[in-house]
């Protein structure tokens, strides 16, 4: 399967998807640590994707979502972006009303 399916693949079956350096038990770097923790703080169930143990995801993830930086946030198959944007989602309040909209979809 070429790498682009594989990540529509990724970011269609499931309701949230965290591109991240590392894994939630031991993120890689304070960016993913961040947007780990704010989804947890949201009572999200998320699939997480490690992109340092496939660097082919590392390497074109980028060009799927036209977005440059790791980590990369899903929800309901839409980018909603990067650490910057999810915590100031987290601080207003909407990534909870995001999270609890995707385990109803």
């Amino acid at each position: 399967m070429d790498v682009m399916d594989r990540i529509k693949q990724q970011v269609e079956g499931a309701s949230i998807v965290l591109y991240m350096k590392g894994t939630p038990q031991f993120p890689q770097c304070g960016f993913s640590s961040n947007v780990v923790q704010a989804l947890k703080a949201c009572d999200a169930e998320f699939s997480d994707i490690n992109i340092l143990a496939d660097p082919e995801i590392r390497q074109n993830l980028p060009n799927y979502a036209n977005w440059p930086t790791f980590p990369q946030l899903y929800i309901g198959g839409e980018l909603v972006g990067g650490c910057d944007i999810v915590m100031e989602l987290y601080q207003r309040g909407e990534l909870k009303t995001m999270v609890e909209a995707a385990g109803k979809a």
